[in-house]
């Protein structure tokens, strides 16, 4: 019991130290969003009035005080669900902004994720019970070059070949002219604006799972407890699965779930280049144009994600392994 009530400890005061960076960073970032918009209503050469720049910042809700009273109307917005209006989207509440984004993203990079773990994890534990083999070699060392590729050259490099020359999938967005709704052509024409997008998110999704488990397999398969199931006469296939991969997966499974956190934050630099109406390219959008109430909703859900993704699994990790149990005592 110690083990699980120190780990949600660590979890709540973990998320209050995220809640206060979470305000704190883009309040430190420098510029005014206010002024922003309004040189972007006014032109760049146009003279700035006082006076308008802070009707601009009373329009948008901006808070007012010292940092500490800001903190504080910050935490009761938190604790009342207010996440305030967006800058870039005014006067959209941000939780509207977030719900539009959250099903693409939530899509694309969930499923993207799920297929990545799942192929790198069994390409990874054939890979440690085949070692020094053939298909040892061209998993590891076609992981290893693929993994010195950079995302946005891949992406790129898809979208100039199979969007702008065969002109095979489209070059942007999520969709065309079709009606948004729960039908066949809607995610038809979704799933086809996909492709490439998740083309480049699976070529180097399983690379990390690959090299992990092999690397922590063939840790295990060193053990004694190894050699006593083969010296029993335990079939190969039983100590590949029951024995090594099993517990060669529970550091994966910690991995897994601060990747399945981290979902809400998006692919920014993936769905910028292929303009795909994601958390990612929001993401982006509120950062360039200081749109600080978005910025500190997606960052807040992303941390948060994150952390009872990580909490979950620590749970998990000591109902799995009774050793971290006895190590917390």
């Amino acid at each position: 019991m110690r083990y699980f009530l120190r780990r949600v400890g660590y979890f709540l005061l973990t998320l209050w130290a995220a809640v206060t960076l979470n305000f704190l960073i883009p309040r430190l970032q420098p510029g005014d969003p206010a002024e922003m918009m309004v040189k972007k209503l006014a032109g760049k050469d146009a003279e700035l009035d006082p006076a308008k720049i802070a009707a601009m910042r009373a329009m948008l809700g901006a808070p007012e005080g010292t940092m500490f009273d800001q903190y504080v109307a910050y935490l009761r917005q938190l604790l009342s669900g207010n996440l305030g209006v967006s800058y870039n989207y005014f006067p959209t509440p941000v939780t509207d902004v977030i719900a539009k984004a959250l099903p693409w993203t939530l899509i694309l990079v969930g499923v993207t994720l799920l297929i990545s773990f799942a192929v790198g994890t069994v390409l990874g534990a054939l890979a440690a019970w085949r070692r020094n083999s053939l298909f040892d070699s061209i998993v590891t060392i076609g992981s290893t070059f693929i993994g010195t590729l950079q995302a946005f050259w891949i992406a790129l490099l898809l979208l100039f070949a199979f969007g702008y020359i065969l002109g095979w999938f489209p070059t942007s967005g999520g969709y065309d002219a079709t009606t948004p709704g729960f039908n066949l052509p809607f995610i038809g024409d979704a799933l086809y604006h996909s492709v490439l997008p998740a083309a480049v998110l699976l070529l180097l999704g399983p690379i990390g799972w690959v090299l992990g488990m092999r690397n922590t397999m063939i840790m295990n398969l060193g053990e004694d407890y190894i050699r006593l199931a083969k010296a029993k006469g335990v079939p190969d296939s039983q100590v590949a699965l029951r024995y090594a991969a099993r517990n060669a997966l529970l550091p994966s499974i910690t991995g897994l779930a601060m990747a399945l956190g981290g979902i809400l934050g998006g692919q920014l630099l993936i769905e910028n280049i292929f303009d795909y109406p994601g958390l990612g390219r929001i993401m982006g959008q509120a950062a360039t144009g200081k749109d600080y109430p978005l910025l500190q909703a997606l960052l807040l859900f992303t941390i948060t994600a994150t952390l009872i993704a990580n909490l979950i699994a620590d749970l998990l990790y000591g109902v799995l392994d009774p050793r971290a149990r006895k190590a917390s005592a």
